[in-house]
């Protein structure tokens, strides 16, 4: 797809707005935004739910993958399925996102659900809908979503500007709170690292050079430190990679384990070591790894949500693709 050609609209964010448990929505947003929409024996959602559950039980890690494909599509302009595009400078080909995977799960869901609900249901929604379930099935809460997102038409990596591994807490705070998301909400969406990996390109500067100090960064418990070394050798392509969360009994789990890890020094990415160690963050930290593993899910399904609420399209806005992967071609109608 030539991008430059097929582009009209400049994108604006795509989210969702949490709803509590006692049930509060904002905007034109709402919980079973579909219901009604697809006939009344359609069940959108049950739909998306039901081919993230068949490849999760093949594939355990597409949590991760999916935790992380919602935060790189809804922090550069919000969650309006701006990643899923294909094109020569589409997000994708950004360097942060050549690692983002999923896609396939998203073609398939939407795939299922045109053929019983023809342009009706958003790529953006089916994002956040393939999410919730993985986070569920990963262990964590089944938070409510709110539905009636729209795509975006324009993807460029040159708007892609996500916070790097190395940021300082401050900056990450500020980074977030650019996006109207406090300090809170910013270390409970780094909570999502309690499942996936990172490659060693990511921090092997910690195992060898820690800020051109030519020694390993200090606040790394010195095991962890020799592991990773081995995993890990200097001057090497980095291509390999390691659990986020490092309890082996946890790597996979949505739970507050990772929160534990950080406060032993074991954490791997450098903002999330700091976390653990700055003023700022630290109290939170330590809430959270002291809190049963319910009060973080709890929390991780709010802070995921609130994400989403960044700047949404809704109403006449965007549109709703045929295909994830392309903007529709003149003439394709959308019927909510």
């Amino acid at each position: 797809m030539n991008m430059s050609s097929t582009a009209a609209v400049a994108v604006v964010a795509i989210g969702l707005v949490f709803l509590t448990f006692a049930g509060q929505c904002s905007g034109a947003l709402e919980v079973g935004f579909y219901q009604g929409k697809c006939g009344r024996f359609v069940d959108v959602e049950g739909i998306v739910a039901g081919v993230v559950k068949t490849k999760f039980f093949r594939d355990r890690t597409i949590a991760a993958a999916l935790i992380r494909m919602q935060f790189h599509d809804c922090f550069v302009n919000g969650c309006d399925a701006s990643i899923l595009l294909d094109g020569s400078t589409s997000e994708k080909t950004a360097p942060p996102n050549l690692s983002v995977r999923g896609f396939d799960i998203i073609d398939t869901a939407k795939t299922a659900v045109e053929s019983v609900c023809r342009g009706v249901v958003s790529c953006a929604d089916i994002i956040a809908i393939a999410t919730r379930e993985a986070v569920y099935l990963s262990g964590g809460g089944r938070y409510n979503v709110q539905t009636g997102r729209r795509d975006g038409l324009i993807s460029l990596a040159a708007n892609v500007d996500l916070p790097a591994p190395s940021i300082s807490v401050p900056d990450s705070v500020a980074a977030f709170a650019r996006k109207g998301l406090n300090m809170t909400d910013m270390v409970h969406l780094l909570g999502g690292h309690t499942v996936g990996v990172a490659h060693c390109f990511l921090f092997q500067d910690r195992l060898y050079n820690f800020q051109n100090t030519g020694k390993p960064d200090p606040d790394m418990n010195v095991a962890l430190l020799e592991s990773l070394r081995r995993i890990c050798p200097q001057n090497s392509a980095g291509t390999n990679a390691t659990n986020l969360d490092q309890n082996p009994q946890s790597s996979f789990i949505v739970d507050n384990s990772f929160y534990k890890e950080i406060i032993a020094r074991r954490g791997i990415l450098q903002i999330d070591q700091e976390l653990a160690l700055d003023p700022i963050t630290q109290a939170t930290v330590t809430a959270l790894a002291n809190n049963s593993t319910n009060s973080f899910a709890t929390k991780f399904g709010q802070a995921m949500v609130k994400l989403g609420a960044v700047e949404v399209l809704t109403g006449s806005q965007g549109e709703i693709r045929r295909s994830c992967r392309a903007v529709n071609k003149p003439g394709f109608l959308t019927f909510n």
